[in-house]
C-alpha cells in the first residue's frame, strides 16, 4: 500500500489510523485525511498520529490505493458526490458507513470500482473490534486481503454476503452496548448486596474477561460451559432459574433479532434516500 485516503475523521477513522500507524503498515505520512470543515479535528490527527491532512480533493485522492469512506451515513451521498471525479477504477474503496449498500455507493459514484462494505464495531477503539466485511465482484483477491489487514489491525475480521451484514450488526454491531447493559445490572446488584462500586466494576471486567477467554481458548460450547460452572443446588444453579423465570435467553434472542430487523428498515430508508438524491442530480 502507498497511500490510503480517509474522507471522515471522526471516531471510527481515528480508531483504524491508531491500528494502521502502531502496527507499521504504512507510514503515517502516506495516509490522508478529509473532513467537511473541521480544521481543529484534522490537526488533531495530524499531531497525534503523524498523518497528512488536506481539505484538496485532488491532494486527498491522487494515486490512493485505497480509499476510506469513514462518514456518517446520512453524509454518505454529500461525501461521495464531492469526490467521485477523482476515483479511479484502480482504487479500492472501503465503506465503513452502517447501512449503505453496495449498489447504493455504485449508483453514486456512477462508475465500475472495487468497493468492500464493513460492519466494524466501537470496541475498535481498544483495538478489539469485531469486523465483517462483504465486497463486490470487482474486489480482487490481493484487494481483499489489503482490505482484511486493515481490519486486523483494530481486531478480528470474517467475510460475509452483504445480505449477511443486518444480521452482523444486530448481533456484533450493535453488541457492546449489550454486554454494557449487562454490566449496569450487575453493577446495581453488587451495590445492592453491599460491594463498593469500585471493587464491583473490578471484579465484573475480570469475570467478563475470564469468560471470554474461556469462550476463545475452549473447545467446548458455552452450553458446557456453563453447566460445567453450575453445581446441583449451588449458588450459580439458583440465579440462573431467577434468570430463567424472567426469560432473559428469550430476551437476547428477541433484543438481536429486532436490531438486525431495524438495520434492515434503517438500511432501505437510506438506499431510498440515496436513490431519490441521485435520480435529482441526473
Amino acid at each position: 500500500m502507498n497511500k490510503i485516503a480517509f474522507i471522515g475523521g471522526g471516531s471510527m477513522a481515528e480508531a483504524m489510523i491508531s491500528g494502521i500507524t502502531s502496527r507499521g503498515v504504512i507510514e503515517p505520512p502516506s495516509i490522508f485525511v478529509t473532513n467537511k470543515v473541521d480544521d481543529e479535528r484534522l490537526n488533531f490527527l495530524q499531531k497525534t498520529y503523524g498523518v497528512s491532512v488536506t481539505l484538496d480533493k485532488d491532494e486527498l485522492l491522487k494515486n490512493a490505493d485505497i480509499v476510506v469512506l469513514a462518514v456518517k451515513p446520512k453524509d454518505v451521498f454529500n461525501a461521495l458526490t464531492s469526490v467521485k471525479d477523482y476515483l479511479t477504477e484502480n482504487m479500492l474503496l472501503i465503506s465503513v458507513a452502517a447501512g449503505v449498500s453496495i449498489t447504493s455507493i455504485e449508483n453514486i459514484i456512477e462508475q465500475k470500482i472495487a468497493i468492500i462494505r464493513s460492519m466494524p464495531n466501537t470496541s475498535a477503539t481498544v483495538g478489539l473490534s469485531a469486523t465483517a466485511v462483504s465486497m463486490n465482484s470487482l474486489v480482487t483477491e490481493k484487494q481483499l486481503e489489503k482490505a482484511c489487514r486493515l481490519f486486523e489491525t483494530i481486531g478480528i475480521v470474517t467475510t460475509v454476503e452483504e445480505e449477511q451484514l443486518d444480521a452482523v450488526t444486530g448481533l456484533s454491531g450493535s453488541g457492546p452496548a449489550y454486554i454494557y447493559y449487562l454490566v449496569e445490572a450487575m453493577e446495581q446488584s453488587a451495590l445492592e448486596t453491599g460491594l463498593q462500586k469500585d471493587i464491583a466494576k473490578k471484579l465484573i471486567v475480570q469475570t467478563l474477561l475470564g469468560a471470554a477467554q474461556m469462550l476463545q481458548t475452549s473447545t467446548k460450547e458455552p452450553q458446557i460451559l456453563r453447566k460445567e460452572v453450575t453445581s446441583p443446588g449451588g449458588t450459580t444453579e439458583a440465579g440462573l432459574k431467577v434468570l430463567h423465570s424472567h426469560k432473559v435467553q428469550e430476551a437476547f434472542v428477541s433484543c438481536i433479532k429486532e436490531a438486525t430487523r431495524q438495520s434492515k428498515r434503517l438500511g432501505e430508508q437510506l438506499s431510498n434516500e440515496i436513490q431519490a438524491k441521485t435520480a435529482l442530480t441526473k
